[in-house]
């Protein structure tokens, strides 16, 4: 700094002081200064307007007005140059007030000496450098993708990128000079007390931050803070890089929660599997008493008894659905029809203070589906919108073809490039809190009042669409209302007319083989299959099954068996069947329906899959299509 003198513009109305400092700058080891002295205020501001100085020195007593109101001037007209406040002894508030200002520093004339000037004005002109440095890589920094900010220890920001105006929505303008609070709420304030601990310890903190932006949309992002340390630690800022991870956020929290969703998924499984060994028998002895009995009892207590284990199978059914496990009858699927038909069924049977529109193309693609299980997602949908909706207001269901690019299925975990049916279930009602939204697809998980819901609802829609390779999205605002979206793949082919039911038939005494662990099961399969003409015999396992038909294997013409029994399990007995008899025709039997179980029978040659609990008309009317061949 010898080489080249620093210009000096002392501003100061006591002559005495601007010789004294005259004498101290004769006395610099370090610095080369140049000085020139000013003693009245518009006197200085025309020398600072000139722009002829590299520092300036400014007493705060200045006879008509003062130093830091001169200060507060300069700076508001786009002074650069560094000012030092010199002040009188005791003069703490204004000292720290010229430091909010923006001076470089300030000295209070009672302990100045010659050394510590000259330190001040080293160190105020090498902070003056690092700042035109950031000055000059501030347009670097404008072209970069992560928010990249500075603010001070009071939270005021200096700097802004134009990527923080892109992600937070705040032009430069609106951001320079305002507080960080002043821009969005941070959720968690202890965790913004707790990084400024570790910052102004060790300089640096790490971690991820729940923001708004301009908008109010909440955006969650990666932030890196770095403390700049300047002159005596009494003026510092940080540094601020914020990445936006809201999306990456959002596929880890779809991530999980799929995980979380099949290990409640596999439990599931189990338990329902034993209810279905459970309700089997109760269903079919009901129906068979009720052709049975005709007193006036059992006429009214048996439809009682029927309806409710039809219910407990329907409520087993849709924990299978969950779990990916039950497939229906699959057809070309026009969705149009079945949103006529629930609109109807809504607008008799939902209150009136519901308004009920549908929007939906004349050309909508069709879907590859089964009917009746589209129909049950549909129904869940508007009866949780009508639930969210106990004062009334407007329900819509509206459906569009939609095609998910690569971008968009990036976006959400179980989407895949390729045309989609989305069937959108809206809702102006009560809206679901951001806290619980995650939830709401877990089977059991229920927010309405005890006994007034499963919690299975949603958990079954979900089910049943993966199981059709489809996906849900949600978004709700509490107070606003809900929207399902319910994406399908889409077929673009013509739907074909659904075939009619065949009529139940009955046997010509021919003898069935049924073969089952649970005794309640074998005795109702038994005692349904002699009512409606004929013969049966039963075995516990797989080991008695195959000494039986071996036994009959001429007079035996269809074997029921059950896919899960100890000893030998269902698919061994089917195998070994075969080996006796290739041509013979099984029905397998499970109360666990997965496609796993059905592709592994269908494999070795079975025919057909009855998923328990099953009714004498089912189990009927299957019996009758393998013994035809059909």
């Amino acid at each position: 700094m010898k080489d080249n003198p620093i210009k000096v513009l002392l501003i100061d109305d006591d002559e005495d002081d601007y010789i004294l400092t005259r004498d101290w700058f004769r006395e610099f080891q370090v610095v080369n200064c140049e000085l020139t002295w000013v003693d009245t205020y518009q006197a200085a501001r025309n020398a600072i307007a000139s722009g002829q100085y590299d520092i300036y020195l400014v007493d705060y007593r200045l006879g008509d007005g003062n130093g830091l109101e001169l200060l507060r001037e300069a700076i508001a007209n786009g002074c650069v140059v560094p000012i030092i406040l010199l002040t009188g002894q005791g003069d703490r508030e204004i000292d720290i007030e010229a430091m909010k200002a923006g001076a470089a520093d300030y000295l209070e004339k009672s302990q100045l000496t010659a050394p510590l000037l000259e330190r001040s004005i080293r160190y105020a002109l090498e902070r003056k450098q690092t700042e035109q440095k950031i000055r000059e890589q501030a347009a670097l920094l404008d072209v970069g993708t992560d928010a990249i900010f500075v603010q001070d220890l009071d939270n005021q920001i200096l700097f802004w990128n134009k990527a923080a105006e892109r992600l937070y929505g705040y032009r430069k303008e609106e951001a320079i000079g305002k507080k960080v609070s002043e821009l969005w709420q941070e959720k968690n304030l202890s965790q913004l007390q707790e990084a400024l601990t570790i910052l102004m310890k060790n300089g640096a903190w790490e971690g991820e931050l729940h923001q708004r932006t301009k908008s109010g949309q909440e955006i969650i992002v990666e932030s890196r803070w770095t403390l700049v340390r300047e002159f005596d630690k009494r003026r510092q800022t940080i540094l601020i890089v914020n990445t936006d991870i809201t999306q990456k956020k959002q596929l880890e929290a779809q991530f999980l929660r799929a995980q979380r969703l099949e290990s409640i998924g596999t439990l599931a499984s189990g338990i329902a599997h034993d209810l279905n060994n459970v309700l089997a028998p109760i269903l079919m002895t009901a129906q068979l008493l009720e052709s049975q009995l005709h007193d006036e009892r059992s006429k009214r207590l048996l439809p009682i008894l029927i309806s409710n284990a039809k219910r407990g199978a329907n409520l087993v059914k849709q924990v299978l659905s969950f779990t990916r496990g039950i497939e229906g009858d699959r057809t070309l699927v026009q969705l149009k029809h079945l949103v006529r038909e629930i609109q109807q069924v809504m607008k008799e049977t939902f209150p009136k203070s519901i308004d009920v529109s549908t929007h939906i193309p004349q050309n909508l693609w069709t879907v590859y589906g089964d009917a009746t299980q589209l129909h049950q997602v549909l129904m869940n949908l508007c009866v949780n919108a009508r639930d969210a909706m106990p004062n009334g207001g407007n329900l819509t269901i509206y459906a569009e073809d939609f095609l998910v690019d690569k971008n968009y299925a990036k976006m959400h975990i179980d989407a895949r490039e390729g045309a989609y049916v989305v069937i959108t279930v809206a809702d102006t009602g009560i809206g679901i809190d951001r806290e619980i939204l995650d939830r709401i697809f877990e089977p059991f998980f229920t927010t309405k009042e005890f006994g007034k819901g499963t919690g299975l609802g949603l958990s079954t829609v979900l089910g049943i669409v993966k199981s059709h390779g489809g996906f849900v999205s949600v978004y709700s605002e509490v107070g606003r209302g809900s929207e399902f979206k319910v994406f399908l793949p889409a077929q673009q082919t013509p739907e074909i007319s659904e075939e009619r039911e065949m009529e139940l038939p009955s046997g010509n005494g021919e003898l069935i083989l049924v073969v089952d662990d649970e005794d309640s099961i074998r005795d109702i399969t038994k005692t349904s299959l002699e009512t409606y003409n004929y013969k049966a015999i039963t075995a516990s396992d797989g080991i008695e099954a195959i000494a039986l038909y071996a036994e009959h294997r001429d007079e035996i013409s269809v074997v029921l068996t059950d896919m899960l029994m100890p000893s030998m399990d269902g698919l061994t007995t089917i195998r070994t069947l075969k080996k006796i008899n290739p041509n013979v025709k099984i029905i397998a039997v499970s109360g666990l329906a997965s496609t796993d179980k059905v592709n592994a029978a269908s494999d070795i040659g079975v025919k057909a899959f009855l998923p328990k609990p099953y009714t004498a008309k089912q189990l009927l009317q299957t019996i009758g299509a393998v013994k035809n061949g059909k």
